[in-house]
């Protein structure tokens, strides 16, 4: 059984072959605005956490159509971002009490506006998703069975407890 865990960052997860461009601990290095280096039909089960949002919309257009080429037929590809939609809602109601400006240490924020740029253009956001959009852009890519989960669960025993980040609160798995 062949699981990727793509964009893996500090977050190796043992049993899974971890990607990434830079990260220390991997199984490879490579750049995943590129093509994946697998064969069609190939992989039974991808995961990939806060990394859509830093491909700019062609580039996550390619990057998802890789996904989907390689998994094979009944594989299951469950992607986490943030949510567009909870930022905007933490715009209006107690923005400065959010995880992410804690454990970051952005306490210094002063207001709203300066927040929802942060969230926006930071960490090398290029296009941030809420529901409506992740499965516009997965249907583009040609998937069909599109289900939204909650975090850390699944119905797929290999895909339970993955996620590593709180802010992960738009989860998408997919069928092939």
């Amino acid at each position: 059984m062949l699981k990727l865990h793509l964009a893996c960052g500090v977050n190796y997860i043992e049993g899974w072959y971890n990607i990434d461009i830079d990260a220390e601990k991997v199984d490879k290095k490579h750049d995943l605005r590129e093509a994946l280096p697998f064969d069609d039909n190939m992989v039974d089960f991808i995961f990939h956490e806060h990394f859509l949002e830093h491909l700019a919309i062609e580039e996550g257009l390619f990057f998802l159509a890789e996904c989907r080429r390689v998994l094979k037929p009944g594989g299951v590809m469950r992607v986490s971002v943030p949510s567009l939609n909870y930022i905007m809602f933490r715009y209006f109601f107690f923005w400065k009490k959010q995880s992410w400006i804690k454990d970051n240490h952005l306490d210094y924020l002063q207001n709203r506006a300066e927040m929802i740029n942060m969230a926006f253009r930071d960490w090398g956001h290029k296009h941030m998703y809420n529901g409506v959009e992740l499965r516009r852009r997965l249907k583009e890519v040609g998937f069909t069975k599109i289900e939204k989960r909650k975090i850390r669960k699944s119905k797929h025993p290999e895909l339970n407890n993955l996620e590593s980040r709180k802010e992960s609160w738009l989860v998408m798995e997919v069928t092939k």
